[in-house]
């Protein structure tokens, strides 16, 4: 296991091999740096509003007999002080909770934007929870006025919404409540059990319906697995109320015709059967209201959320976040002398043909 030569300026990783990061070197390197994993979202937002990025549209693998499973590629380079390539291969099959296995597993792939030789792979789903987690957080922070998120109203109790709660007791601390749903009760229990013994929550409770989850919140975090739309009223939420629609697909269209929709980028959001696709088709670009994040993140004067009617925000979750924190975990890992290196992973083609051949010898 070796430590990471100094690079040339505008490359990652190092020459020293393929670095591995499974779960555990993962896990030990995002716990407790909420505030600076929100700061790397919020980095790679800006460098892709910049247009510092080239960010292909996701690639859906379908089951046509499974059609909750599919496995996604996210490929993405991003430029910036990040200048990296790579992807995420991240399969989702919500019939594993039987099975006692995650419904998410990844892995990323991180490449030299110089090279284009590949220089790291790590697991993949705590990192997409980190990011996804991160960018909810963002997003809370910046839509929310100050002191308005005392308690929040929690749809899905897995671990999306685990790591979600994670960052927004940090990033709004004012957070001292949570009430949770699920459509599997005993799994709402234990995540407000967790709530309580692991994230020190102390005032949680259960929610009969998602409707009540929502009534009278100002904060609400919808992250079920849910394929189709299945909730069609916002009213029950405090007027302004801040939604992030991290699933995508829980809200009916129609309601998102009386919102204020924000997202990470609206090509992105607009396809893949979202909630918001389906907005599109009702409503035409015109005549749905729909902002990017990275407006409250630039220097100009932030657009003022309305005061009447809920803020939904729906993240994508764009490939650029998972390389920005993957870069962020290989400077870390090489500094700390962690992971396993493979340093013959990739071939010295022409040395090996050499290598391989018989001395010649003249008479």
């Amino acid at each position: 296991m070796g430590r990471a030569r100094a690079l040339e300026p505008g490359h990652v990783g190092s020459h020293d091999g393929l670095l591995l990061l499974g779960a555990a070197d993962v896990e030990a390197m995002l716990r407790g740096r909420e505030r600076e994993l929100v700061a790397v979202v919020s980095d790679a937002y800006r460098a892709f509003d910049r247009g510092e990025a080239s960010l292909p549209h996701s690639s859906f693998l379908r089951f046509p007999e499974r059609p909750r499973d599919r496995i996604i590629a996210l490929p993405a380079w991003l430029g910036g002080r990040f200048d990296a390539a790579g992807i995420k291969w991240i399969a989702s099959v919500p019939e594993n909770h039987a099975r006692n296995l995650d419904r998410a597993s990844a892995l990323i792939v991180l490449n030299d934007a110089g090279t284009g030789r590949p220089v790291a792979v790590l697991e993949g789903s705590l990192v997409s929870a980190a990011r996804t987690a991160a960018s909810a957080a963002l997003a809370a922070s910046v839509l929310a006025p100050a002191g308005r998120c005392e308690a929040v109203g929690l749809v899905g109790c897995g671990p999306i919404a685990f790591e979600t709660l994670r960052f927004l007791r940090v990033m709004r601390p004012e957070l001292e409540a949570v009430v949770v749903h699920d459509r599997l009760p005993e799994r709402a229990r234990r995540f407000a059990e967790l709530a309580d013994r692991v994230l020190g929550v102390g005032k949680v409770s259960l929610a009969a319906s998602p409707s009540d989850a929502l009534t009278d919140r100002a904060l609400v975090v919808l992250a079920t697995s849910a394929t189709e739309p299945h909730l069609d009223d916002l009213s029950a939420c405090r007027p302004g109320a801040v939604v992030l629609h991290l699933s995508l697909r829980d809200l009916a269209p129609g309601v998102l015709l009386g919102c204020r929709n924000v997202v990470d980028d609206f090509e992105h959001a607009t396809r893949a059967g979202t909630s918001l696709e389906g907005a599109l088709a009702l409503a035409g670009p015109d005549g749905l209201d729909c902002t990017p994040l990275a407006a409250w993140l630039r220097d100009d004067p932030a657009p003022t959320p309305p005061q009447d009617r809920p803020i939904v925000f729906a993240p994508f979750g764009l490939g650029v976040l998972d390389i920005a924190l993957a870069v962020d975990l290989v400077a870390r890992a090489s500094g700390a002398g962690r992971g396993m290196r493979l340093p013959d992973f990739l071939p010295d083609y022409w040395a090996r043909r050499v290598e391989a051949s018989p001395v010649r010898t003249t008479a």
